[in-house]
């Protein structure tokens, strides 16, 4: 017998609220599948299981908030399913018996438990429900319009108008959502959640910080011939060939990819980089790419096309906030030159990546303008020290200049 408990879905998480089951008791689950949905402070995460099995009755009824670590329901495995499966799986409603047709085989295997909605569930998508969250809107009283009725984020933005319209006529200026104030906006709750976790990180991270300046003249060029062969919709973005450089460059040094637990160093062998991502309503979330190492550059370039519109759309999943092995932050797009960034536990580096421009550079004693890039590393001292550093920006620099290996 598992059990399936509320996972931590970063350092600053404490309790979440258990806000959907989509599955029911005696239904057949497999590694990865979607179990549930939980709500933190930023914002609603759908819950993988990490084993097959056969889920059980739940322990914790939707709408309810628990510490992390509590056990939701329990599971059983597929082994002890082969056993006693009769004990979890609703049996089928009885069919008539067709005698004139033999049986296929001698062996019966266990029978497929029907799924059925769960009582009084709200057909309704991750992202609707977290903006339904987000407005106070209730979606006991939204009609859907979607397939069978399901309810979409069109649905509660008329929904939020006419109650913002109903809460005006009753007390005028009563337009925010229930449980918020005239000073706590609907993200103050994130803001809440970073300032935890970033002051949690600097009190018992000892951070050290190294900075470097890249030429980006050749790899950029190579980008530039490269998409000329491409459509719009497959061209790379000079992101894509950052991200794959330091995936690169960790291979070489791999004690910057891992976690510090138990007082000590624990590398990863697969390479997961946090992406920040800048949230439309405010805060920031840095979500995981899954091995980074091994995708090629289209592979890469559309998962992280997916993996930004996912967040901002509110439909990630357990697996992408648990995983990252490192954090990659780019504030590039918005002009800044130089980031410098905190370090999130249990990880135990940062890599910070500025606004590509041009420069003067000097070479071979001659001065010219490039188009450069500063790059800087935010590090765990317990877990490295700066000759480790210097290696790990060095190798990312020396694995840019030969883009075409990427």
């Amino acid at each position: 017998m598992g059990d399936f408990c509320m996972p931590s879905l970063g350092a600053d998480m404490e309790t979440g609220k258990l806000v959907e089951w989509v599955v029911v008791p005696g239904q057949r689950v497999r590694r990865g599948d979607i179990v549930a949905l939980v709500e933190t402070q930023k914002g609603l995460f759908e819950i993988e299981i990490f084993a097959d099995g056969i889920m059980g009755e739940p322990l914790v009824q939707a709408g309810q908030t628990v510490p992390v670590g509590t056990v939701l329901a329990h599971f059983q495995s597929d082994q002890e399913s082969s056993r006693t499966d009769e004990d979890l799986i609703i049996p089928p409603p009885p069919v008539e018996q067709q005698p004139s047709v033999p049986e296929a085989s001698s062996e019966v295997l266990p029978p497929t438990p029907q799924v059925k909605p769960v009582l009084g569930r709200i057909a309704c998508s991750p992202s609707a429900r977290r903006l339904a969250m987000e407005l106070g809107v209730d979606l006991a009283n939204v009609q859907g319009t979607g397939p069978n009725g399901a309810i979409r984020r069109e649905d509660i933005e008329q929904a939020a108008q006419h109650q913002k319209i109903e809460q005006e006529d009753d007390a005028p200026g009563r337009g925010l959502p229930p449980e918020t104030t005239a000073d706590e906006t609907p993200g103050s709750a994130m803001r809440r959640a970073i300032a935890a976790a970033v002051s949690r990180s600097n009190q018992d991270i000892p951070h050290y910080y190294l900075e470097t300046d890249i030429d980006m003249s050749r790899p950029l060029q190579w980008l530039e011939e490269e998409n000329r062969k491409r459509s719009m919709r497959e061209r790379i973005l000079p992101v894509v060939l950052l991200l794959k450089a330091v995936a690169k460059a960790l291979h070489d040094v791999p004690d910057l990819n891992g976690f510090w637990q138990e007082d000590r160093l624990q590398p990863k062998t697969d390479i997961h980089i946090g992406f920040a991502v800048a949230l439309r309503d405010g805060g920031l979330i840095a979500p995981a790419i899954h091995h980074v190492g091994t995708r090629n550059l289209d592979d890469l370039m559309q998962a992280m096309a997916d993996l930004i519109e996912r967040t901002r759309a509110g439909r990630l999943r357990s697996s992408e906030m648990t995983d990252s092995t490192i954090t990659v932050t780019n504030l590039g797009d918005r002009g800044v030159k130089t980031v410098f960034g905190v370090i999130y536990p249990p990880q135990v580096a940062l890599v910070g990546l500025g606004r590509i421009s041009e420069r003067p550079w000097a070479e071979n004693g001659m001065l010219g303008a490039r188009r450069c890039l500063t790059a800087t590393l935010a590090a765990d001292h317990r877990a490295t020290d700066g000759h480790k550093g210097a290696l790990f920006l060095d190798a990312f620099n020396r694995h840019l200049q030969h883009p075409e290996a990427l």
